[in-house]
């Protein structure tokens, strides 16, 4: 329910790479939902992450800026997001204020959305910060989807709509929003399409790393 998730406990990944004067702090959530932190400089052993395997032709969707895969201390792969995006930030709390949503979990929707992208068009015609296809956007009362405030509050309704249909159930709304509230009303569950549930796991993911770190 909104305003009663249990949050993991945060634990921190310490780097020490050369070039630290000019480092950027970076993130990843393991399997038990606990953020781990780390600082990536630029001689840092990294690339960026293609989810695509090289084809191009799926859209990460998650992270302000592209992921990196950095090889940590342990020797292990890890794929790491930016920590800090914020120049939504003002807009976000007072929509989520509005209606009454977790800041961090508007945010999250968001971020995975469109890397926080105010242009973004998706193959599906989504547009804007939130992602919304013009009938949405419509009924919502955008009347231009890439205008950064009027997305974020669109967005903020349409999420308030579907967190009272499906009883603040942030799973539920979040898949809700990615496969469409009547596939997840028919089947009352998440729907098992690869896209909705990496999706779910991925806003929920974002969500308690916005909700650690405010």
């Amino acid at each position: 329910m909104f305003g009663r998730i249990a949050v993991a406990l945060v634990g921190a990944l310490a780097a020490s790479w050369a070039g630290s004067a000019r480092a950027e702090l970076y993130s990843w959530v393991d399997d038990d939902g606990v953020i781990h932190l780390t600082n990536v400089t630029p001689n840092a052993n990294y690339q960026r992450y293609d989810p695509s395997g090289g084809t191009g032709h799926e859209a990460e969707g998650f992270g302000g800026e592209k992921p990196l895969v950095i090889i940590v201390p342990s020797g292990e792969e890890r794929v790491v997001y930016p920590v800090q995006v914020t120049t939504y930030d003002d807009i976000f709390r007072e929509a989520a204020e509005h209606y009454r949503l977790p800041f961090a979990f508007l945010k999250a929707v968001a971020k995975v959305e469109s890397n926080f992208d105010p242009d973004a068009v998706s193959h599906a015609d989504a547009k804007g910060l939130m992602q919304m296809i013009d009938g949405t956007a419509a009924m919502m009362n955008v009347a231009d989807p890439f205008d950064p405030r009027q997305s974020i509050f669109g967005g903020a309704r349409y999420l308030r709509i579907l967190a009272n249909e499906f009883d603040g159930n942030m799973a539920l709304v979040a898949a809700a929003y990615n496969a469409g509230p009547e596939r997840v009303r028919r089947l009352g569950r998440i729907p098992k399409i690869r896209e909705t549930q990496r999706y779910v796991r991925r806003v929920l993911q974002m969500y308690r790393h916005y909700r650690k770190n405010g």
